[in-house]
């Protein structure tokens, strides 16, 4: 296989490069090393598996990106991760989080289809799409929430609601993507990420909350929790994530035109504070200390994906429990102290 990456120097475009390129495949890397991180990982993966092409290209830019993809043309799979990923930095930077999201994710097929490319194209959207999800009953127990009725979680019919700029932006672009499929027949896939971590993510507190936690509870940093703890996300281990994009894009028969919520599902979902907390405490073998503040506007009180489609459509699940795939998380933290320092 020979893949193209957008956004290959971050943390799921990282982690996937070093994957394909460990399975003998070929990568080709294109990133605007903009992210906090990127040039360290771009670096690490280098001294690793040696010399990988790789393009300094902003996907805003179209003319430069379509010249980029089409350098190195032809490709089996096109991994599109490149994006603005934090709804305060939408909130703040509408403009930019559009460009970005929307307008260089339309870029990215309209390149594919002027250049005549045929690769399985797989997009990674984001359960920001469905919104507060304020309609759905959840009820309130001592240490979490939890959906009154809906037994596996959020599935892919749920209306959009699409709340903030983030929201929209990567909305209107996980629309763009199914519709390339049927106007002009890409093999198109999209994925609704839920909760994604593991090393080599520089969380910060407004993306990233899982991997922000454990690097500030590594170096001793304030933690501040909004809301009351009790929130809960269903988490996913950047392994398992890899193992269903490369699931769905070997299958493009069954995948092409889907659209597809992936996350850890009821059985790894936990509280972000009052289940996460403890674990992470218990890892650590100290107590953290935290505050509290404010709920954030649109903030779910629950959100866990229901993943019985992918696993229908290509026989994945997830596999590795959130304690095992924090402990990982927590030890590369720790060998790498100065990566965030």
């Amino acid at each position: 296989m020979k893949a193209l990456i957008t956004g290959g120097a971050g943390f799921i475009g990282i982690n996937t490069a070093d994957y394909l390129l460990r399975e003998g495949h070929e990568v080709v890397i294109l990133d605007n090393l903009s992210r906090h991180g990127s040039e360290t990982n771009l670096t690490w993966l280098r001294e690793r598996q040696g010399g990988i092409p790789f393009e300094l290209q902003d996907i805003r830019e179209y003319a430069g990106l379509k010249k980029a993809i089409g350098k190195h043309k032809p490709y089996d799979a096109l991994f599109h991760f490149a994006a603005q990923v934090a709804v305060t930095t939408s909130v703040e930077s509408p403009r930019m989080d559009f460009e970005t999201n929307a307008l260089g994710t339309l870029n990215v097929l309209e390149a594919v289809r002027e250049l005549g490319l045929d690769p399985v194209v797989l997009y990674t959207s984001t359960n920001k799409v469905y919104g507060a999800l304020s309609d759905v009953g959840v009820d309130e127990e001592e240490s979490r929430y939890r959906y009154a009725e809906l037994d596996l979680g959020i599935s892919e019919n749920t209306p959009l609601d699409l709340y903030s700029p983030y929201g929209c932006s990567k909305g209107a672009a996980d629309q763009y993507v199914r519709d390339y499929h049927r106007m002009y027949g890409l093999r198109t896939v999209v994925f609704r990420n839920s909760c994604i971590y593991g090393p080599r993510q520089f969380g910060i507190e407004d993306q990233g909350w899982l991997a922000w936690f454990v690097i500030a509870a590594v170096l001793q940093r304030p933690i501040t929790i909004y809301g009351d703890g009790k929130q809960v996300r269903d988490v996913l281990f950047i392994d398992d994530l890899i193992e269903a994009m490369m699931a769905a894009v070997v299958s493009p028969v069954s995948t092409q035109g889907g659209i597809y919520n992936i996350g850890g599902g009821m059985r790894f979902s936990l509280s972000v504070w009052r289940d996460f907390g403890p674990l992470l405490s218990e890892l650590l073998g100290t107590e953290i200390e935290v505050s509290y503040g404010d709920w954030r506007p649109g903030d779910q009180k629950i959100y866990v994906s229901d993943i019985s489609k992918a696993y229908r459509d290509f026989g994945w699940e997830p596999r590795i429990p959130p304690r095992e795939g924090v402990g990982r998380l927590l030890r590369w933290v720790e060998a790498n102290r100065a990566l965030f320092q």
